[in-house]
């Protein structure tokens, strides 16, 4: 990248570059890791998944390799679908009777 600013490419050329080279790297890992564990389904979640370009990158790679990919529908891919993961498990675990001591 800085060798491209230092040669004044366009930036939106190297930002391209720099997802399309971390779309890359992010499906090569996943594919692997798939393999290894002999799983064909993937959730993509978390923040960086808001990145549209991130995600529709990431989401066609993997399924032009044959895998599935699960995302978020109704609840936020970032910290508020963490928080509701977090009050759902809180709330089974006051209906069982468990306390946080009994983790």
């Amino acid at each position: 990248m800085l060798d491209d600013l230092g040669l004044g490419v366009d930036k939106t050329e190297i930002a391209w570059r720099f997802h399309r080279g971390l779309i890359d790297s992010l499906v090569e890992l996943a594919r692997r890791l798939a393999a290894r564990e002999g799983v064909d389904t993937l959730a993509l979640s978390g923040g960086v998944f808001q990145n549209r370009t991130l995600f529709d990158g990431v989401a066609a790679s993997l399924r032009e390799a044959g895998l599935t990919v699960l995302t978020h529908r109704q609840v936020p891919t970032n910290d508020g679908g963490i928080s509701l993961g977090q009050a759902a498990v809180g709330a089974a675990r006051l209906i069982a009777g468990l306390g946080a001591d009994d983790a």
